[in-house]
């Protein structure tokens, strides 16, 4: 399947687009989505990776940032790998793959299977 030939999900998006805007800005559109969309199961499978993996990583950021000098570098280390994973999953997500995350899949596949 192609970009052009994506499903459409409850909100009208083509799967690959509302899958990847799961991702951008963080925990905050993976919640938003979940909550939006009704029946498209992989974008509510991304949509509550996002959430656990980005907000995880946000409270992780802030605890580091908190402590001073060793806490500023893992805090610093915690942002760069926000961001390189904040890319591959999105990327990712946009052309139509599922990158599971370790732990972190296991819960969103629990999740789509319940909603």
């Amino acid at each position: 399947m192609g970009k052009t030939d994506q499903p459409k999900t409850s909100l009208g998006l083509e799967r690959n687009t509302e899958a990847a805007l799961t991702y951008l800005l963080g925990w905050l559109t993976g919640i938003l989505f979940f909550l939006l969309e009704k029946k498209d199961k992989v974008v509510k499978f991304h949509a509550v990776q996002s959430t656990i993996i980005f907000g995880a990583l946000t409270i992780l950021y802030i605890i580091f940032a908190a402590i001073p000098l060793i806490g500023s570098i893992l805090a610093i280390l915690t942002f760069l790998s926000t961001l390189v994973i904040w890319i591959v999953l999105l990327v990712k997500a946009y052309q139509g793959e599922e990158f599971k995350i370790p732990v972190v899949s296991d819960i969103a596949e629990k999740y789509r299977k319940v909603f």
